[in-house]
């Protein structure tokens, strides 16, 4: 198993990394939200295999991708499982719908809760709150101190923060766009797509990008990702079948600071019916 740090230990490592970089740029999660490199929101409904991010020059030439692999749940999304490569090094992390699982599940490597203490000399730190809410930091510290990978578990629901700025993320492609300009760039580098759903299509996992994940999950190109059927019409139904009410939402998502994740944060209440989902944020 891998080696694993006392919460308190993790706390104040995490607390100190924190207070060295309080930016946050790009991250996904939820059903899914994605935040871009320039802090605009928008959302990917589609159950595929996905490029979130990639630069084959990231740390001098190792290399870094992030593929996340979605699943679609009547109407609508979200992120069961993300991997991460780093040189030769891949690791894969899934979250679980069972809140009394107490077993970790990732692979490293490919190789099932495989020995991982870090990627190509970049220490992975791994922390448990409780059974279903669960922390991995690829702490990018050795070459670029205070600033991390985050990916955060809550049940079945898989988040992912960068914690980083031009430096390290400014070649990347993928799901968070353009780091310099903030456009949605397709593969070519060139063709900006305004339209979000063409933009999570350009992007699905190609055969010639690397195989991150440790088995193949349907559908794979050149098969489409799939999407929900009817989503807006369906969801509008959907919630005014709801328990949740919106202000009850509402109240529970009040804390949080941006709006936008806010918003985000009501929406993933009461698509899952589950208050409980404020945790994800």
């Amino acid at each position: 198993m891998s080696k694993l740090f006392s919460l308190a230990l993790i706390a104040s490592l995490f607390a100190a990394t924190k207070a060295i970089n309080e930016e946050e740029y790009g991250n996904i999660g939820g059903d899914p939200h994605i935040t871009t490199w320039k802090d605009e929101h928008y959302e990917y409904h589609g159950q595929c295999d996905l490029v979130m991010l990639q630069d084959a020059e990231f740390a001098e030439g190792l290399g870094l991708d992030v593929h996340i692999r979605t699943k679609v749940v009547r109407h609508w999304s979200y992120i069961e499982s993300v991997s991460v490569k780093v040189g030769n090094d891949v690791l894969e992390i899934e979250g679980s719908a069972d809140a009394e699982d107490e077993e970790a599940h990732y692979w490293y490597n490919y190789e099932y809760q495989g020995e991982c203490e870090d990627l190509a000399g970049f220490p992975v730190i791994m922390t448990k709150q409780i059974s279903y809410k669960r922390q991995y930091i690829l702490d990018l510290s050795p070459k670029y101190p205070g600033k991390d990978i985050t990916i955060e578990l809550f049940k079945e629901f898989v988040r992912i923060r960068l914690h980083g700025d031009e430096v390290i993320f400014g070649n990347t492609v993928g799901l968070l766009g353009d780091f310099k300009t903030g456009k949605t760039l397709a593969r070519d580098g060139v063709t900006e797509l305004n339209d979000f759903g063409d933009f999570g299509d350009e992007w699905q996992v190609l055969p010639s990008d690397p195989r991150l994940f440790h088995q193949s999950a349907h559908p794979q190109f050149p098969e489409t990702c799939i999407k929900p059927e009817d989503p807006r019409g369906e969801r509008k139904r959907r919630l005014s079948e709801s328990t949740i009410s919106t202000e009850e939402a509402e109240a529970a998502c009040a804390h949080l600071k941006d709006p936008l994740s806010i918003k985000d944060c009501v929406y993933d209440i009461l698509a899952t019916q589950d208050l409980d989902m404020v945790g994800a944020f």
